[in-house]
């Protein structure tokens, strides 16, 4: 009924602008890494979407949620339904590279990424600021492994001591019209970064610093336009 209620919800904004769009990363078909134990990442973004939409709601931000069905496969469907929010924030749960799976457990913490293309990247990059300044406060630490000089990962540090990467090629943050952050909020390779991050008290955590991060965001945000 809970997930009914939010799918609903979503449904009820689609014509209308929200203060922030969270986008479920991945969908039921493409479910993105699996946990450590067994979890498909589509099912952990959703949990933590639900969460963060709670905390959104107990303070009065309005949002959108995208991808709560688990059949959105096609990524600028995503941020054309969100073309008039505010912000846009596209959660996942992060993985290593296949060969570093055996040494999965060296391997933890949040990572967040915007993209130079995105029109708005000095406000994507700030709200990226603000929501590692939270997720530091909450007591996670930034993984930086992605800035490793490695095929698949060498993404180029756009502040590393908050852990935020520049990922130009993301198509959710590239073709995002508002400012627009990826949060990848654990390794779940690492089974007890998985724990840390999607047990219930973990994922309250995680999803505490996220809201109360949009908030700072949307106050430090100029009013603008998007047409």
């Amino acid at each position: 009924m809970k997930s009914l209620f939010l799918l609903l919800t979503c449904l009820s904004l689609s014509s209308t602008a929200a203060e922030v769009a969270l986008d479920i990363g991945h969908s039921r078909s493409h479910p993105g890494t699996i946990s450590a134990g067994g979890v498909p990442e589509w099912e952990l973004n959703r949990r933590l979407a639900e969460a963060v939409a709670a905390h959104l709601r107990r303070l009065g931000i309005g949002y959108r949620l995208i991808g709560a069905d688990g059949e959105m496969e096609v990524l600028t469907e995503r941020t054309a339904l969100a073309a008039k929010d505010r912000l846009f924030i596209s959660l996942h749960h992060d993985s290593v590279q296949s060969d570093w799976f055996a040494q999965a457990e060296h391997y933890r913490g949040y990572s967040l990424f915007v993209s130079r293309k995105n029109q708005r990247i000095d406000q994507s990059l700030a709200c990226a600021k603000l929501i590692g300044d939270r997720l530091i406060g909450a007591g996670f630490q930034p993984s930086l492994y992605h800035a490793t000089p490695v095929k698949g990962e060498n993404r180029p540090f756009a502040d590393q001591g908050r852990g935020i990467h520049y990922y130009d090629g993301l198509a959710v943050l590239r073709t995002a019209r508002q400012a627009a952050v990826l949060v990848e909020a654990g390794v779940v390779a690492n089974p007890r970064d998985e724990m840390n991050v999607t047990g219930k008290e973990g994922r309250d955590r995680v999803a505490r610093a996220i809201a109360e991060a949009v908030v700072d965001c949307l106050q430090a945000m100029q009013p603008y336009s998007l047409h």
